[in-house]
C-alpha cells in the first residue's frame, strides 16, 4: 500500500496553500481528510437550530446573520477538507472574516434600542472585509488571515471582559467558557501544527479508534466551533437581558447548551 500521504483521492491532488497533518484519503476515496472534515458538523447543526429559534421568536436579524454565519464557515470548511481545493479553501476561511465581523458588531451593539442601527461600525467592518479579502486573494498568505481573524477575535475578547466585569458579571460562566473552550481548541490548533511529524509517526502504531481521537486539527473545529457558539449565546443572552427579555440558558438532551427567550411581560 502507497504511504497514506500519497493516496490518490476523488478530488484529485490538492491546489490549496495549506495542508493539515491528518493524512490524505485515509479513511475514505471521495473525502481528503475525513475526520477534520466531518468535525465541521458541530458548526453547522447546532447555529442552524439557533437561527429558527431566533426567527421563532422575533429576534433580530442580526441574530440569524451570526448563526448562519458560523454554520457557512462550518460548511465552508467541510468543502475545503473535504476536497483540498484552493477555491474551497477560500470558502472556509473568508467567511471566518465576515462571521466574526457579525459578531463584533453585535456585541459591541447590545446596549442600543432595538432595531437601532450603528452605520459608522457597520461601514467599517465592510471595509475591513473588503480590505482582508482583496489582500488575501492578492497576497495569499495565510498567516495575514490568521492575524486578522486574531484582531477580530481580540476586540471580542476585550468587550466580553468588559460586560461581565462592569454590566452583567452573572455572565461570567457563559463568557469565560466561551473564551476557554476556544483557547484550548486554539491550543490543539497549534500542538497539530508543531509535533505534526510526531503524530503522524505514532498514528501508524495507534489502533484507528485512537488515531482518530489524535486528530487535533478535528477537534480544533469541535471546540472553536463550540466556543463561537457559545460567543453567540453569551451575545443574544446579553441583548435580550438588556431589552428586558427573559432569557433562559438550557440544556437539550441534558448536554446540548440553547438558549431560551421570553417576550417582556406587558403591564
Amino acid at each position: 500500500m502507497a504511504p497514506a500521504l500519497d493516496r490518490p483521492g476523488y478530488w484529485g491532488p490538492p491546489t490549496s496553500t495549506l495542508e493539515w497533518c491528518e493524512e490524505n484519503y485515509a479513511v475514505s476515496y471521495y473525502i481528503a481528510e475525513f475526520w477534520n472534515t466531518v468535525s465541521n458538523l458541530i458548526m453547522i447543526l447546532p447555529p442552524i437550530y439557533g437561527a429558527t429559534q431566533v426567527v421563532k421568536n422575533r429576534l433580530e436579524t442580526r441574530y440569524l446573520v451570526a448563526y448562519l454565519g458560523l454554520a457557512a464557515v462550518g460548511m465552508g470548511s467541510w468543502c475545503f477538507h473535504m476536497t483540498l481545493q484552493y477555491e474551497m479553501q477560500l470558502l472556509d476561511e473568508l467567511p471566518m472574516i465576515y462571521s466574526c465581523s457579525v459578531f463584533v458588531y453585535c456585541l459591541y451593539e447590545c446596549f442600543k434600542y432595538r432595531n437601532s442601527y450603528n452605520y459608522l461600525l457597520l461601514v467599517l467592518l465592510i471595509l475591513f472585509s473588503v480590505v482582508v479579502t482583496t489582500v488575501y486573494l492578492l497576497w495569499k498568505e495565510p498567516v495575514f488571515h490568521q492575524v486578522m481573524y486574531g484582531l477580530l477575535v481580540t476586540f471580542l475578547v476585550l468587550r466580553s471582559v468588559y460586560i461581565v466585569t462592569w454590566v452583567y458579571p452573572w455572565l461570567r460562566g457563559l463568557a469565560y467558557t466561551s473564551l476557554g473552550v476556544f483557547l484550548i481548541g486554539f491550543l490543539l490548533w497549534n500542538v497539530d501544527n508543531i509535533f505534526c511529524s510526531t503524530w503522524r509517526d505514532a498514528r501508524q502504531k495507534m489502533p484507528p479508534v485512537l488515531g482518530a481521537v489524535t486528530q487535533f486539527h478535528a477537534w480544533w473545529h469541535i471546540l472553536t466551533g463550540l466556543g463561537s457558539y457559545l460567543h453567540i449565546l453569551f451575545s443574544l443572552y446579553t441583548r435580550t437581558l438588556y431589552l428586558r427579555y427573559r432569557p433562559k440558558v438550557k440544556f437539550m438532551f441534558g448536554m446540548w447548551p440553547v438558549i431560551m427567550v421570553e417576550s417582556p411581560k406587558k403591564h
